[in-house]
């Protein structure tokens, strides 16, 4: 086997995950997602490719995220005529991320031309709903653990990665190479999610390492939420979560409902505002073999929460001084709803802002989290007098010890560990964790850094 791999994104940083794979002629992309956070990062959303789209056989989504699958709609647009291969679960949930992310690409755009706080006159969307729409035709739904021929000396198969619904490790057959992408990693023992699928062999292995200089709190989750929801209402406050629409709203339902049920928390009104999530929600429990939850707990723990689709009631949850729970996305408070009513609550000091996991630098979550006095939302500064804090226990992502745990089912060590998606410390600790624990060779690469495997 002589191929090349060339790492796009997801390096350095935990967004923009792209993996240009090439061999014999045919060039293949692990994911294909979109940068966020920092400015310069999302810059390169808007910088052409090394390669060129149409020159792109096909892509392999490892799941629904948009780091991972949010820039497919761009590849697309630019001449990528190829298939998309993911599991049902990630092509249905695609159906909904990607035609949103192009729905608020344009809106935002739209927002700022009509306020004026672009730097750009015009600002532009990245890609259109119509554009993720006609990139939705392109995808090829996969059965999880079973092989799929891409050519004479390619095979595929996607395992099962826990994390969120439909995600999946990736492994590659080549000329009878193993090549492995992880993709992200789940947490073992999730409440709702499966545990990531052990892997006994790789010649080649790609690891992501959000949390790779980090360990989980050994906390009960619900007893944490049960703290902030019930010192939150003693104050007459509201709680609003900044959710990923995919994976974690569902797990706070699960848990609020839980929690509701024991009479451990008040019965606040609880509002999952994100048409997004709604539908996600509902996928969830279409696919009931790959996850935890039977179909009544499905249906209770999503029937906790009164939806709100319309951008009127979304609205009025703000005009409501009620104590409540709102969930609302983008996780990491880069877009959507929660930017409006992080721009009502956050000011005063009886809410609670609660994220639930990673927050990328440069976003606002990261901000937030760090203890910023005041947070920019289109073009105007809100002082911050509202609790704000995190519960990293609650993310979907294994950490430090739990990815060492899972790579120490290799039995044999790989050729090459290449460390990713993380920030550069974590990734760092992880790769030196890797030479010293297992004595495997391992190495942290670079943005656009290529690299044979032979």
């Amino acid at each position: 086997m002589n191929a090349r791999l060339t790492f796009l994104g997801a390096v350095g940083t935990v967004t923009g995950s792209k993996y240009l794979l090439e061999f014999a002629g045919q060039k293949y992309l692990i994911d294909s997602g979109l940068f966020q956070g920092q400015k310069q990062l999302r810059q390169r959303n808007w910088a052409p490719l090394p390669v060129r789209p149409a020159e792109i056989d096909a892509v392999f989504l490892t799941h629904a995220h948009l780091d991972h699958s949010g820039y497919i709609p761009l590849l697309v647009k630019n001449g990528f005529k190829g298939p998309v291969h993911a599991t049902a679960p990630t092509c249905d949930l695609c159906g909904i991320l990607l035609p949103d992310s192009g729905h608020l690409q344009e809106r935002d755009a739209e927002f700022a031309n009509r306020h004026g706080y672009s730097k750009h006159k015009p600002a532009k969307p990245l890609y259109t709903q119509q554009d993720a729409e006609d990139a939705l035709t392109h995808f090829k739904p996969a059965v999880f653990d079973r092989t799929i021929s891409i050519s004479d000396d390619v095979a595929i198969r996607f395992l099962h990665a826990g994390h969120i619904l439909g995600a999946a490790i990736i492994e590659l057959n080549i000329a009878g190479k193993k090549i492995v992408f992880s993709g992200d990693l789940g947490r073992p023992n999730s409440a709702t999610m499966l545990d990531p699928a052990v892997v006994h062999e790789a010649d080649y292995l790609v690891v992501e390492s959000t949390y790779g200089n980090r360990r989980h709190e050994q906390q009960d989750a619900e007893d944490l939420i049960a703290d902030i929801v019930n010192r939150t209402a003693e104050r007459g406050g509201t709680v609003l979560v900044p959710a990923f629409a995919v994976g974690r709203s569902q797990s706070l339902m699960f848990h609020l409902d839980r929690l509701k049920k024991a009479e451990r928390i008040p019965d606040l009104p609880v509002f999952l505002d994100s048409p997004m999530a709604i539908d996600a929600s509902e996928i969830f429990c279409r696919y009931l073999e790959d996850h935890r939850l039977t179909a009544a707990q499905c249906g209770t723990s999503c029937g906790v929460a009164t939806y709100t689709r319309s951008v009127d009631d979304s609205k009025a949850l703000d005009a409501n001084p009620m104590p409540k729970i709102i969930i609302s996305a983008s996780g990491m408070a880069t877009g959507g709803r929660i930017l409006h009513h992080l721009k009502h609550y956050v000011t005063d000091e009886r809410n609670t802002v609660l994220f639930t996991g990673f927050q990328a630098a440069g976003t606002r979550g990261d901000a937030l989290t760090k203890g910023v006095k005041g947070v920019k939302i289109h073009g105007d500064y809100f002082p911050v007098h509202a609790e704000v804090t995190n519960l990293h226990m609650l993310s979907a992502h294994a950490d430090t010890d739990e990815i060492l745990s899972w790579l120490g089912n290799v039995e044999r060590a790989p050729t090459m560990t290449f460390v990713t998606h993380g920030e550069p410390d974590a990734s760092e600790a992880l790769r030196q964790r890797i030479m010293k624990e297992l004595k495997w060779p391992s190495s942290t690469p670079s943005y656009q850094d290529s690299v044979e495997l032979v």
